[in-house]
């Protein structure tokens, strides 16, 4: 059965499913997120963004002195990456490759020299359709994700319009720290006064 624009529900039920898929987003540490080589401060964090609004087009990152782009992202737990999607435009400025890297925090370009946990060969994807699946395995627990773009298709700069991360999020758990001071009991004999160095027991 043909579906009416605009009046379909299960298509609309389908469309928030899915965008909820990727909202990892939501996660990110956005006060320490880097974007290395970005020409504009700050833009670099704008491709970060809801499923749904993958196709503003006023809001990319590009890269400045060359072809290369480094994303550092923090997330604020720990996180099961699933998926990425990687948008840009229907020319030589897509990105042409991705290397991803796992808990590696403040990644430089020298840096990238690293094996990665996992590579993959992009093609132009000007809609943000095309989804390439992770190996779970290896990323099963990231608390740092490292994004390498070292090359496009052969423009001087690269353009990217919206990057999606489809996966798992669990709290970060912290341990508490109890600090206990033990004071030596005075001497009668004399009235000299003991300073003990606090005992710090940690646990777990």
């Amino acid at each position: 059965m043909a579906h009416r624009p605009g009046r379909c529900r299960c298509c609309g039920a389908e469309a928030a499913e899915r965008g909820a898929a990727w909202g990892l987003y939501l996660r990110i540490d956005r006060q320490r997120l880097q974007c290395l080589n970005e020409r504009r401060e700050g833009s670099g964090a704008t491709v970060f963004r809801p499923w749904e609004q993958r196709g503003d087009r006023s809001q990319f990152v590009e890269s400045n002195d060359d072809e290369e782009l480094l994303f550092n992202i923090p997330f604020t737990g720990s996180v099961k990456l699933k998926g990425v999607i990687v948008m840009g435009e229907d020319g030589d400025s897509h990105p042409a490759e991705m290397r991803l890297f796992r808990n590696i925090p403040h990644m430089s370009f020298d840096d990238t020299a690293k094996e990665p946990e996992q590579s993959f060969s992009l093609s132009r994807d000007p809609l943000g359709e095309l989804e390439y699946p992770t190996k779970i395995s290896r990323f099963s627990n990231v608390y740092h994700l490292s994004m390498h773009f070292p090359k496009n298709f052969g423009a001087e700069t690269t353009k990217i319009f919206y990057i999606g991360l489809k996966g798992e999020w669990t709290e970060a758990h912290r341990h508490e720290v109890t600090i206990c001071n033990y004071e030596a009991s005075a001497n009668p004999a004399d009235h000299k006064v003991e300073q003990i160095t606090p005992q710090t027991h940690f646990i777990s």
